[in-house]
């Protein structure tokens, strides 16, 4: 029992320790605030995603299918003066489709598809590019998206707006109480970019009049990015 309990009594220390170590310890002439603070920013990047889909009733033709379709895609990407190698592939599979109205499972077709991703710098080629995707009716769920390319820079510039708003605090308080800020003696961050809707967007191709279309992004501007940051900071008083 002895033992025992000495077991008991060391596990306990120890937990009592690694607490002790997960929190800062506040001496008695100290202030702790917390503040939050963010960074805006426009966006420099479009991130355009969609998927290839191509079906026949061989393997080997829904193959050839997506082949072509991956190479309609690249053609358009040239006439729109980009780079295909920065058109990213995300998967390609080539899948059985079954009729499960037949009760044996009727083999009916094969599907190939894949996930295409594509970043643009120059936001003029978001509407032509959606468009000559619709326009070639072999891809689907298209989905676009306007992100930060640095977006590590962003974080640092919320930090540093959230700790100096966590040391105009303590110098106010520091100063309501007759003292003033010595040094940061213990500082923690937290950043974060809150979820922002990503709708599924499908172009519809001209109906075969002359009549000119704006895309439905036109004249907008795209919506600017924040990312927020906490900072919790222990200052020293003098």
């Amino acid at each position: 029992m002895k033992s025992l309990r000495m077991v008991m009594a060391l596990i306990l220390l120890a937990s009592g320790f690694a607490l002790a170590q997960d929190r800062p310890t506040y001496s008695p002439n100290t202030i702790a605030v917390g503040a939050d603070g963010k960074f805006e920013a426009a966006p420099d990047m479009a991130v355009i995603t969609f998927g290839i889909s191509a079906q026949d009733s061989t393997s080997r033709g829904a193959y050839d299918k997506a082949t072509r379709a991956s190479e309609q895609i690249r053609n358009l990407l040239k006439t729109n003066a980009i780079d295909p190698k920065t058109a990213e592939i995300g998967f390609f599979s080539l899948q059985p489709v079954y009729d499960y109205k037949d009760p044996k499972r009727k083999l009916v077709a094969y599907r190939g598809e894949s996930q295409v991703t594509l970043k643009l710098k120059d936001f003029t080629k978001v509407g032509p590019i959606l468009q000559g995707l619709a326009d070639l009716d072999v891809t689907a769920n298209q989905q676009i998206s306007y992100i930060l390319d640095n977006i590590d820079e962003a974080k640092v510039k919320a930090s540093q707006d959230a700790l100096q708003r966590a040391k105009a605090q303590a110098a106010a308080v520091a100063t309501a109480g007759g003292k003033s800020l010595a040094d940061m003696v213990y500082v923690s961050v937290d950043t974060f970019e809150p979820p922002r809707p990503m709708p599924m967007v499908r172009a519809m191709a001209k109906a075969g009049a002359a009549e000119t279309y704006q895309e439905p992004t036109a004249d907008f501007s795209a919506q600017k990015i924040t990312v927020n940051a906490h900072v919790n900071a222990v200052f020293g008083l003098k």
